[in-house]
Parts: structure tokens; sequence; C-alpha cells
């Protein structure tokens, strides 16, 4: 693990920083529980994965990108749509499959876009969208600009070959992209994420001739110290880096799945959820005496209106209509 780490700059202080952090992880966990609900409901369609015990992840790393950098992720993408600012009723909206959805409700739940805040996917194919986070930030080098594309993706995706060659190409081009891997532990062919447990990351970052390091993925600034320094690095260098964000889901692979499976124990997921990285923070939070129990439920209470009324949204929103099956017009 990456040793405890200093805060990057920022303009905010940090307690304001501390609550925007808390706040963005909230809004994800209240999300997708609110999520998980409609599905059962027959309101959410076809697949669905959630990113409950992630938030770190996604808010540590995001916030550190510039309105321009761009964002490439796989299918379990709610999360990092949230903290990339994509509004929770457009998000809802594409899950329930309606007009007012990022994608006009023919993406779903594995296919969020947003083109104005260059967020580009939410991807359903495991692995497939390494070659095209590359493809992103050569060709920001290639127009000359300053900007970086993250790319985040499971452990199971290093077993494909499309991971190898994106990566090979990123190093031997020197582009502008930071690879993240959410190691959750159970990615489809758990013999992968086992091995991926117990891998030296940087060793294998060295194969590729790039910088690596592993990083705690339940503490948000230690996401945030690491990919800032990547970001920095691209920036500046055109360098890629590869990090491993070990973190825990504590849902199942999808809606599909058990919570705790036929593959790990309840006792092991009880003791994982210990570091839920909300309580993490929360706690942080509470001996630097930034929050208080109070202050707490209120901006639960804030946060889970907020879902409200985007699942309100979602219902009352229409659903495309037939014609727009033969239309490719991108919403947002």
């Amino acid at each position: 693990m990456a040793k405890k780490p200093t805060k990057p700059t920022s303009s905010k202080s940090d307690s304001e920083l501390n609550h925007s952090f808390l706040r963005s992880m909230l809004l994800q966990r209240r999300f997708e529980e609110r999520s998980a609900e409609a599905y059962a409901l027959g309101k959410i369609g076809g697949f669905c994965h959630l990113y409950i015990g992630q938030e770190a992840i996604s808010t540590g790393a995001l916030s550190v990108l510039r309105p321009d950098d761009y964002v490439v992720t796989a299918y379990r993408d709610h999360g990092l749509a949230l903290a990339r600012g994509m509004t929770s009723r457009s998000v809802m909206a594409e899950l329930f499959g309606r007009r007012d959805g990022c994608a006009g409700g023919k993406g779903g739940s594995m296919h969020l876009f947003d083109a104005k805040l260059n967020f580009l996917g939410g991807h359903g194919i495991v692995g497939g969208h390494i070659p095209l986070a590359t493809g992103v930030a050569f060709a920001i080098k290639y127009r000359g600009g300053d900007q970086v594309c993250l790319c985040f993706f499971g452990e199971a995706a290093v077993n494909i070959g499309a991971f190898h060659e994106a990566l090979n190409m990123a190093a031997l081009w020197k582009v502008p992209a930071v690879f993240i891997i959410e190691n959750n532990r159970y990615g489809m062919g758990t013999a992968v994420a086992r091995a991926m447990a117990n891998e030296d990351v940087s060793a294998r970052a060295a194969a590729y001739n790039i910088p690596g390091e592993s990083v705690d993925g339940q503490d948000v600034f230690a996401v945030r110290d690491a990919v800032s320094r990547a970001v920095e690095r691209a920036r500046g260098e055109k360098t890629p880096t590869l990090l491993e964000m070990r973190t825990y889901r504590f849902m199942g692979h999808s809606m599909s799945d058990a919570v705790s499976g036929t593959y790990r124990t309840k006792a092991e997921l009880e003791e994982e959820m210990r570091r839920d990285p909300i309580i993490v923070l929360h706690n942080r939070m509470t001996e630097a005496g930034e929050i208080d129990d109070a202050a707490y439920a209120k901006l639960d209470e804030e946060v889970k209106a907020e879902v409200q009324d985007a699942w309100d949204f979602a219902d009352a929103s229409p659903e495309p209509e037939l014609e727009e099956l033969y239309s490719n017009v991108l919403v947002g």
C-alpha cells in the first residue's frame, strides 16, 4: 500500500474539501441503494452493476481533473458519472430507459455518456474500452493539447489482450493517460482477481516501461494523491501511469448476483465493510471536529431528497418514441 498521502493543493480549505468529498460519496451510495430498489421493482431493465464500496475511487480520482479532461470507464459507471458532475436526474432517467436520460434512454446502466463533461462511457465489453482511452490520449497529444484521459476498469480486464496492447501502445506513443485498475477482488474470473490481489503492480507497470503503484482505494485522499501525481506526469511529460486501487465491492457483481455470493463468506464481507470509505472519511472529519451527528444526518437527508427527486423525475419522463430506434443523436 502507498504511504499515508499528503493532500494535493486545492482552492478549497481542508474542511470544505472533506465536506465536498463526503457529499459526493453519500450521493453515490444513496443513488445506488435506490437503484437496487428500482431494479427489484422492475423499473430498471437489463444489467445493473452497483458501485457501493468503491466511492472513494471515483471521488478522489475525478477531483483532480479539469473540465476539459476525459474519462472513460467500464460498465460499473453510475458512481463515476455522478462524481464527474452528471446530474442524478439524467442518470436515473437513463437507468429507467426514459427520454430525459443522458443517452436518451437507449444506453441504460452500462452506457452512461455525457459529451459536455467529456465523460465517454460506460462500456459493456470487459477491457474493450481500454484501447479507446489510449486513442483519446493519443488524440490529445496529436492536437497538442494538455488534457489527460483517465481510464477505469476492473482487475479482470488485465486478462484481456486489449489491455496489454493498449498499454504497450500508450507507453510507445507516450500519451497522457492514467490507467486505473479498480481491484475489488471479485471481478469476472476470480482466479485473475486473486492473482491481482497478490501482484506487485509496479512490476507489471515496469513491463510496459511506465510508472505504477498500488493505492488504498478506501481512502479518498490516498486516491486523490496518487491520481494527482499521475495526472501531473501525464499533463507535463505525456507519460502514462498504471494505478491499482485496492477496494472491495459490498454488493454482488451485478443485481443478478447474491450480495455475498457463493464465492465469499458473510464474515469476510462484514470485515471489509469496517473500512467503508464513507466511514473512513466520516471518522476523520469527526476527529477533526469538522462534522457532528446532526450535521451528518442533515447532509444525508439532503442527499436522499436529491435521489428521490431523481427517481420522481425519471418516473415521470416519457419513454423514447419508437422512431428513436433509428436515431443515434447524443443527448447532452
